[in-house]
């Protein structure tokens, strides 16, 4: 029996010696080795911290002891530790386990996490209640995979750092950006200053000196300290956290299991902020990983001895891919144009135009809200900057999108990838809500496009827009036919909506994605003798006010379809200018087709859309019973 076997819950674990548990983190790689090139699903994260789980649930008596995981695709290990072992292959599956953590799934996921650095700002705020409530366990938030480019760590950790309130952060670092290599000399400063005999000398002389005549007392006190944390300060990269008021406790090899045990029992009998820095190697225990931490911080399903990806070879692009082409080519003929990520330049394909002009790349880590500003001011200067950031992740840079480039009328292209359903990734990933937030911000255009060739016509016309803020969303999924080379295709024009079928029965006003079904599904609607008109509303502010007046006009029933919330999106926003507009005809009935008001789970994108009945199948059932409804409206008027 492998020790694996023998753990299902934590508590199991701490029943090992160490020799067992250096084997069960071996084990528990191979296992999400296993697992995910089977299915797919985050990697190189949780194979790097497989040690730092397996210490961290030995030591701290979770779920009692709070562990607050930071980017949840490094929680993979935990999960399997937690109760969830023989459920892991249905990580990322429809109906199975979460792909992040979730407070929904288990006891031991203490708060959920989707988007980066929570865990800091989280573990004060239940280290400040657990105060509060007169409870006594430990808190230890981790953090890392480079969360720490996010300004949310900082504001987490100057408000922490200064409480002297008890909790732990350990930092997972996991590319060396910013410790020196661990040596002898580490080893014993981190040995040293997690001693219990050293702290508690530490702690009575620093008594004793208190006591002592004040001039006295504070001339011995400040040259102990200077004396410290000088050495600390030469040989050691945590001064800055020192200053932020946390007691820095590494660099700690996070691939030793003894160093790991015993550092964190010793940290665990101390008070106050204390951050452990712990290096660890992501992707560690499969080679290409190892060598490409990048490429293989996310897999599709392959195969484990070699590598190779099982996806077949061939069909079309992803919107990414064409839009990362796209914007290159683009790039070439204007040099004003820059482009800006946040930690994405693969998601986004933003690489593709760093490669080719690199001094007009910038990628500003996981930091939504500065790329947005930052944007700003570049635009100030008369450079173009795309702003390319998925959708949910762009939530986090709102204020910077009204107050410093709307409210300035800056001419900013915010690209929005993964808008709408995004998968096997579910709530914290899907970007349901952009055209609802964008609606809302004065000055701002709004746009999404049918097919990838709009994309890059709706880019164009972005580029040639100097009247402010301009937008285009568009999904995690390929492109529905091919897209002709850049300088083959037209500015879209700009505010012009598109009618793609003509009907007398019903109006289908539809947005980016739902345009091609909502065609497809009235074509199937035909056929049981009901003919709808489908418009292409690829402008969804400043709307086409000529095209929706004579459809309004010619149509008495009318359905709108996005792949948006339909709480204030674009339906509400419509029928509110319907309503609001005398010049334009009421239709008898209108309704809104959607995302409903609430968090959709996880699972794939067509799976998930056909539940949401926004595929073919689901838009025609909504079509035919709009127009039943109006006959039956008029027959019972009648």
């Amino acid at each position: 029996m492998s020790v694996l076997d023998r753990v299902r819950w934590p508590a199991d674990l701490r029943t090992l010696s160490r020799s067992e548990l250096k084997t069960l983190a071996e084990e528990l790689r191979e296992r999400h080795i296993d697992v995910v090139s089977r299915i797919g699903g985050h990697f190189g994260a949780s194979l790097g911290v497989a040690d730092l789980t397996v210490a961290l649930h030995y030591v701290f008596e979770t779920p009692r002891d709070r562990l607050v995981w930071d980017t949840g695709h490094q929680a993979y290990i935990h999960k399997i530790l937690t109760g969830r072992n023989e459920r892991f292959p249905t990580i990322r599956q429809h109906n199975g386990l979460a792909p992040f953590l979730s407070r929904k799934e288990s006891e031991y996921d203490t708060f959920g996490a989707g988007h980066a650095a929570t865990s800091i700002s989280a573990a004060l705020g239940m280290a400040a209640g657990r105060d509060l409530l007169g409870r006594s366990e430990k808190v230890v938030g981790i953090i890392g995979d480079g969360a720490m480019s996010c300004g949310l760590a900082y504001e987490a950790l100057n408000n922490a750092g200064h409480t002297n309130r008890d909790v732990i952060v350990v930092l997972n670092d996991n590319d060396m950006s910013i410790a020196p290599n661990v040596g002898a000399m580490n080893k014993y400063l981190t040995t040293m200053i997690t001693n219990p005999v050293y702290n508690r000398v530490r702690s009575e002389v620093k008594s004793l000196l208190q006591k002592a005549p004040r001039s006295l007392g504070d001339v011995v006190e400040a040259v102990a300290g200077r004396m410290e944390d000088g050495v600390k300060g030469l040989l050691v990269p945590g001064m800055i956290f020192e200053e932020l008021g946390f007691r820095y406790v590494g660099p700690v090899d996070g691939h030793d299991m003894d160093a790991l045990v015993d550092t964190f029992s010793r940290v665990r009998t101390m008070g106050g902020p204390i951050l452990v820095h712990v290096l660890t190697q992501k992707g560690k225990g499969y080679g290409p990983a190892e060598e490409n931490p990048v490429k293989w911080h996310a897999a599709s399903p392959f195969d484990k001895i070699s590598g190779i990806g099982k996806k077949k070879a061939g069909g079309l692009p992803r919107y990414q891919k064409v839009f990362g082409e796209g914007l290159t080519a683009l790039g070439r003929e204007d040099p004003r144009i820059v482009a800006i990520t946040a930690a994405m330049p693969g998601g986004t394909s933003t690489g593709t135009f760093a490669s080719a002009f690199p001094d007009r790349f910038f990628d500003v880590g996981i930091a939504e809200g500065h790329a947005t500003t930052f944007a700003a001011g570049l635009a100030t200067q008369g450079v173009r900057p795309v702003v390319a950031i998925y959708s949910t992740f762009l939530q986090r840079g709102y204020d910077g999108i009204v107050h410093d480039v709307a409210l300035q009328d800056l001419p900013v292209v915010f690209c929005l990838d993964r808008a709408g359903i995004a998968g096997e990734d579910g709530p914290t990933h899907h970007g349901a809500l952009d055209l609802s937030y964008m609606l809302s911000v004065p000055n701002m255009t709004v746009t999404a496009p049918k097919d990838g060739s709009e994309m890059l016509g709706l880019l164009r016309a972005g580029l040639n827009h100097d009247e402010g803020p301009f937008s285009i969303r568009w999904p995690r999924a390929s492109v529905p036919a091919e897209v002709p080379q850049v300088d083959e295709i037209d500015e879209v024009a700009y505010g012009s909506w598109e009618v793609v079928r003509e009907g007398s029965d019903l109006a289908v006003l539809a947005v980016g994605t739902m345009v091609l079904p909502a065609v497809e599904a009235a074509e199937a609607l035909a056929a049981e003798g009901v003919e709808a008109t489908v418009v292409n509303c690829r402008f969804v502010k400043p709307y086409d006010r000529d095209v929706l007046a004579r459809v309004l006009s010619e149509h008495s029933a009318v359905l709108t379809v996005e792949e948006g919330t339909i709480t204030n999106g674009f339906g509400a926003f419509i029928a509110r200018e319907i309503l609001d507009d005398p010049g334009l005809p009421t239709p008898e009935r209108m309704e809104t087709h959607g995302i409903p008001d609430r968090f959709i789970e996880h699972g794939p994108r067509g799976i998930l859309l056909a539940e949401l009945g926004l595929d073919v199948d689901g838009i025609r059932s909504r079509m035919s019973r709009v127009v039943r409804r109006e006959v039956r409206s008029s027959l019972e008027s009648a």
